[in-house]
């Protein structure tokens, strides 16, 4: 079982910190997907709890928190599209190099630095830095080498690396018992309640258009159930989508673009449901909450982080792996659940002041660690 450690209501002694954005794509381009959503919710709950916070990332991103430094270089090749055995490799002139070089360079203006990006080079430099640095692993295991890194990492740094879900750590199964679990957490406040669902009915999905989110089971349970679905994110993988497309025919299934959070709040809260159909294990499903935060409820296979967050039931429907006929059957039953407890639920466990407590937890524990080093 994944380390929890609970942590308590009160906020610690200042801290300055720097957060090591993904080097995948400048914040704001969705390029990081849930990514992106865990900096913004880490830098406005840090902040509220009145540690200074500044970010490194590509240039070319988005302002948040105290100050962004633009850090130029070519981005990394997300570790989603590498095999197992693939090796370590990165650009020419590569930005990820170039952000570390920053956090080294400034690292005593800092008592903390936390690592956002699932990329080797940061778990390998961190016990040549004097700063501590805190890693918030953002996926489940997907390599060879990164799995080797993390616990080389945890042999040096006991207590440096941290994960979203209790599944997500189990695809480590060397170290889960060595992970610590802190959840996600968002800007609730911008999230606008429905407590009705749009007419005429329609559901929602949400996330990059690529084969390991599940789309063509989009397609197979538009087609069954006769609903239109909505579906925002990047669209990465087109080919993907004009194969489901072409194998269900009958599904309405529209591709509504890329959205920012105030936009997408707007256009998902009057879904009647999101799907949530991932051929892999997510480590967190950022997705679910924003949607719950709307009062909308999510149907989720029970894989991953989402059958952490989804209360069977409750917040949704949770249905086996893959398993079309469920998610059909779940549609027919989506007016059950109160939307009103979908938002709720958001509200006690998952906003930015409740991730931040966790996170400001795990800090003070890693600090305290690491001068004994």
């Amino acid at each position: 079982m994944a380390a929890s450690t609970a942590s308590s209501s009160s906020s610690s002694v200042p801290k300055r910190i720097v957060i090591c954005s993904t080097s995948v794509g400048p914040l704001g381009s969705g390029i990081g997907g849930g990514v992106e959503l865990t900096l913004h919710g880490l830098v406005l709950g840090l902040a509220a709890r009145g540690h200074h916070v500044e970010v490194v990332a590509p240039a070319g991103s988005l302002h948040v928190g105290a100050s962004v430094h633009q850090i130029p270089g070519a981005p990394q090749v997300s570790s989603q599209t590498m095999g197992r055995e693939a090796p370590i490799e990165m650009p020419a002139a590569p930005v990820l190099g170039a952000m570390w070089e920053w956090v080294r360079d400034h690292q005593s203006r800092f008592d903390v630095a936390i690592n956002l990006a699932y990329d080797w080079l940061p778990f390998y430099l961190t016990p040549f830095l004097r700063v501590p640095v805190a890693h918030l692993v953002s996926m489940g295991s997907l390599n060879d080498a990164m799995d080797g890194a993390i616990a080389d990492l945890l042999d040096a740094r006991p207590g440096a690396a941290a994960v979203h879900s209790r599944a997500q750590a189990e695809t480590f199964p060397a170290i889960a018992d060595r992970l610590r679990v802190i959840g996600n957490g968002i800007a609730v406040e911008r999230y606008d309640v429905h407590l009705t669902a749009d007419e005429p009915r329609h559901l929602g999905f949400v996330g990059r258009i690529s084969p390991e989110k599940g789309i063509a089971d989009v397609f197979a349970i538009a087609q069954a159930t006769g609903l239109p679905v909505k579906a925002w994110g990047l669209m990465q993988d087109e080919a993907c989508w004009r194969e489901a497309a072409a194998q269900y025919p009958g599904a309405q299934v529209s591709y509504e673009g890329f959205l920012a959070t105030d936009d997408l709040q707007a256009a998902i809260g009057g879904c009647a449901g999101l799907l949530m159909t991932p051929k892999w294990v997510e480590a967190f499903g950022n997705v679910a909450i924003e949607a719950m935060a709307c009062g909308v409820p999510v149907i989720a296979y029970r894989r991953g982080g989402p059958a952490e967050i989804v209360v069977d039931g409750e917040t949704g429907f949770l249905v086996e792996p893959d398993d079309i006929d469920g998610a059909i059957l779940a549609v027919s039953r989506l007016d059950e659940i109160d939307r009103l407890v979908c938002r709720q639920r958001v509200d006690e466990r998952y906003s930015t002041g409740a991730l931040a407590e966790r996170v400001d937890a795990w800090l003070d524990d890693l600090i305290r660690l690491d001068a004994r080093v």
